[in-house]
């Protein structure tokens, strides 16, 4: 099969033809059909991942296709099933799994990270009977390989982290994939967003998804003080959906009294939040939330989402490319100018 990869961090990345992989006992291999772009991917080709520490490594975490394998041990009912999976898959047997936490599972198998993942023909997974998604006949693989990373992280991030209601304002740090699936989010559940980024385009799309205000963070000299002033005294929810110091301070300090904030893009270990953000966080009683995936038994409010008409992840989806482009397309997030999420398509018949 053909697969991305890279054998050094930084290094080279590469379309190579390397063996097809086979299922582990409580595995499956899956034909990608569609897999997104996204920038944990390119957190991780840096290094930025404890996770991937063997060469090579190939990417990809949100994938959608067809199950052409499974394990000893898995479910054979799953063959031929048109699937997606979160990138976080639980084990299905330790205490945050039995809790229903399958998305900070202490065993957690995560594509492109604890594994070879998914810029390639075909995926090898694991915990299938717990993870893998049944897709709904009329869902796209494109619309689903958006679902496993971007909308599913910012589904869980707006509705069950940050806990947003109708009505309330919602605070859209960063408008890159997670951000502007956040938006589209937090307007299908009724809040009013502001959406916050340095550039126009993205910021016109989430205008078009269902911000009610977009500032551009380069012309304002104040972003939490404009958020405050527009809301009347702070955001009800806000989120860092992009990852640096100051993304992070001020989703923080764009918060009302005992407001949510809520953290979803990744930081590097070079990094540190802004002192300011952490005495706010104590003067105001602040609650702060991690975010890390979604859970395979959520899906199912996504699709009802979808089909009441409040959710379309094909609207997020700006460049539909082969997998030869992925090694370019990798390397060149340290610029990327454009507005919404890449999908590759692989597109090679099976032979497993």
């Amino acid at each position: 099969m053909k697969a991305a990869l890279y054998n050094e961090f930084n290094g080279p990345i590469a379309l190579e033809s390397v063996g097809e992989p086979a299922p582990t006992a409580d595995g499956a291999v899956i034909r990608v059909e569609a897999t997104g772009l996204c920038r944990s991917d390119w957190y991780g080709w840096h290094g930025h991942d404890s996770d991937i520490n063997r060469f090579p490594h190939v990417p990809g975490h949100e994938f959608a296709g067809t199950v052409v394998a499974v394990g000893a041990s898995a479910n054979s009912s799953l063959l031929g099933k048109r699937v997606t999976m979160p990138f976080v898959a639980g084990c299905g047997s330790c205490g945050e799994c039995q809790s229903g936490n399958e998305q900070v599972c202490d065993h957690q198998f995560q594509p492109g990270f604890t594994a070879w993942g998914s810029f390639a023909d075909y995926v090898a997974v694991r915990y299938v009977d717990h993870n893998l998604v049944p897709l709904p006949d009329d869902l796209s693989f494109i619309a689903a390989a958006a679902m496993g990373c971007r909308l599913g992280t910012a589904f869980r991030a707006v509705a069950a982290q940050g806990r947003a209601k109708p009505g309330e304002w919602v605070a859209v740090h960063g408008c890159g994939g997670v951000g502007l699936s956040a938006v589209m989010i937090a307007h299908a559940l009724d809040a009013r967003v502001i959406a916050i980024d340095v550039r126009d385009e993205p910021l016109q799309l989430a205008k078009e998804l269902g911000a009610e205000v977009i500032i551009n963070a380069s012309r304002v000299d104040d972003v939490p003080r404009a958020v405050m002033e527009l809301t009347r005294g702070g955001a009800h929810v806000s989120l860092d959906a992009l990852g640096s110091p100051a993304t992070c301070a001020n989703s923080v300090l764009s918060l009302r009294k005992r407001g949510r904030h809520v953290q979803v893009g990744l930081l590097t270990e070079k990094e540190d939040v802004p002192a300011a953000a952490m005495r706010r966080l104590i003067a105001w009683e602040l609650e702060i939330a991690g975010s890390h995936g979604i859970q395979a038994h959520a899906y199912p409010q996504m699709f009802a989402l979808i089909r009441a008409g409040k959710l379309d992840p094909t609207r997020l989806v700006e460049r539909t490319l082969p997998l030869d482009d992925a090694p370019h397309e990798l390397m060149a997030l340290d610029d990327y100018r454009g507005r919404g999420v890449t999908v590759f398509t692989p597109g090679t018949v099976a032979t497993i």
